[in-house]
């Protein structure tokens, strides 16, 4: 039997799998670090706290088994600037995907250079997460720091080299840089004179899927190879299936997503939906939500003061939320506002709303939000039938619910709602050659094991056209 590990290298911590040939899932294991905030909108992270959790996890799951562990790949948080000096230490810390410090430097992207010009360069305009604006930052409020700069990695491409060697990166976690020519699969020499770094500075691309390098002997991982891996969304589409044209998948994490596969590469008109290439060689279009499961985390945790979920749950499950609404802009909003400075609100409370009701509005916000990303996919032509659902939000049943009732179509869950790092698996498989492809991986692999039927679509459709008219209103006092 052959083994193959995926690593899911997220904003809290490193989740790792081991996973036989087929698919079935034989250990998991997981490493927490925490997350630097220097200053009030600013996310950072020491790129040596993920490896020593990518280390501890190695550890547990090849434990036993080392000379059977044949592929390994990653997923990974997109967007985040890690920089080499010649030596190959790390320079400064991490700039995180969720960071805001680059208002300025995405302006000057989107009003200088021009959205219509940018678009024409890489298929997107600027977000304040993009890793290109932090190089702008970079180079005006660090000058000695870029000065020294030999790399330009992603956070899962550090780890990709540390374990390897080699200095890589695929095309979907790539596309978030804002640096890809994405439609041409190539980096983009105008984008990087605008930025002031050279392609010597950056990794050779991959496909997700094609192996990079031999893991090195200090791992002891004799039989090991490494494939590029991907960006967190496109890797937790793979591990849902969600491949091919028509294909869609909704991610309740952190952050949320809307991810719609696509087999020709396309471009949203208003750049609301960034344009990325997927996992399996070809395209997606994708909304992304700053704050899904993280905004019900921080109504539960940081103002109720409480860890139980399941109370919750029960409580949510029969609360109705009649003329109550919830905007999740916790840490402002990128799709399709891309508003830095967008914030949350409660909107309809009386001193008759219950607590229940308002933990209901939260993931109710959150379903409007990725359906405002739907929308704007709608308009482009892009009109699901059905979609797959994964993250940390998606234990939640009344979320499941609600997000099929809000989107007005069919929930599938899969039989193993594991993410980015199961998608990483299937990636190593591939590149080990126990799959030709992706899709033949995923047909054979991914399996469902139950489809959430839409409920109250017109009751949702009512409140969602309310919803739809709360953050132009309001976007004046932001």
């Amino acid at each position: 039997m052959n083994y193959y590990i995926g690593l899911d290298l997220g904003t809290s911590g490193l989740k790792g799998l081991l996973v036989a040939q087929n698919g079935k899932i034989i250990k998991q294991a997981m490493a927490e670090y925490s997350v630097i905030y220097p200053q009030n909108g600013w996310s950072e992270q020491n790129p040596e706290d993920w490896l020593n959790a990518m280390k501890k996890v190695l550890r547990e799951l090849s434990d036993g088994i080392e000379k059977g562990i044949k592929g390994i790949s990653f997923g990974g948080q997109m967007h985040g600037l890690v920089v080499l000096d010649e030596y190959d230490r790390v320079i400064r810390p991490c700039i995180l995907w969720n960071d805001g410090r680059t208002q300025k430097q995405t302006d000057y992207l989107n009003n200088v250079i021009g959205k219509e010009k940018l678009s024409s360069l890489t298929a997107n305009i600027a977000f304040a997460g993009f890793t290109a604006p932090k190089l702008l930052w970079l180079r005006e409020h660090e000058p000695d720091h870029f000065k020294r700069i030999a790399k330009i990695m992603l956070p899962k491409d550090y780890l990709a080299f540390m374990l390897t060697g080699v200095f890589s990166t695929d095309y979907s976690d790539a596309s978030g840089t804002l640096l890809l020519d994405v439609k041409n699969k190539r980096w983009s020499k105008e984008m990087l004179a605008i930025c002031g770094v050279t392609e010597r500075q950056l990794p050779t691309l991959y496909e997700s899927y094609e192996v990079t390098g031999k893991v090195k002997s200090e791992y002891n991982l004799p039989n090991a190879v490494v494939t590029a891996g991907a960006g967190d969304n496109a890797a937790a589409a793979i591990g849902t299936g969600t491949v091919g044209s028509g294909a869609c998948n909704v991610s309740l994490g952190t952050s949320g997503t809307i991810f719609l596969s696509s087999d020709n590469f396309s471009v949203d008109e208003k750049n609301a939906l960034h344009s990325f290439c997927h996992a399996d060689g070809k395209w997606h279009l994708m909304g992304c939500i700053l704050s899904a499961a993280s905004a019900r985390k921080w109504w539960l945790e940081d103002i109720l003061g409480t860890c139980d979920y399941d109370a919750d749950e029960r409580e949510v499950a029969k609360a109705s939320t009649e003329g109550l609404y919830f905007l999740p802009y916790l840490s402002g909003e990128r799709s399709p506002h891309n508003d830095v400075n967008a914030k949350g609100a409660f909107i309809g409370l009386t001193a008759q709303t219950t607590k229940a009701q308002m933990s209901r509005a939260v993931m109710e916000g959150v379903a409007f939000a990725l359906r405002d990303c739907l929308e704007v996919a709608k308009q482009n032509g892009v009109n699901p039938t059905y979609t797959n659902i994964c993250g940390g939000g998606a234990k939640s049943g009344t979320w499941k619910q609600i997000v099929a009732d809000v989107l007005g179509i069919p929930v599938h869950i899969p039989e193993t709602e594991q993410g980015p790092a199961y998608g990483a698996a299937i990636l190593a498989m591939v590149g080990c050659g126990e799959y030709a492809t992706v899709e033949q991986a995923t047909k054979r692999i991914i399996k469902f094991k139950q489809v959430i039927q839409p409920q109250n679509t017109t009751e949702y459709e009512c409140k969602y056209c309310l919803y739809a008219k709360l953050y132009p209103a309001l976007k004046t006092f932001y």
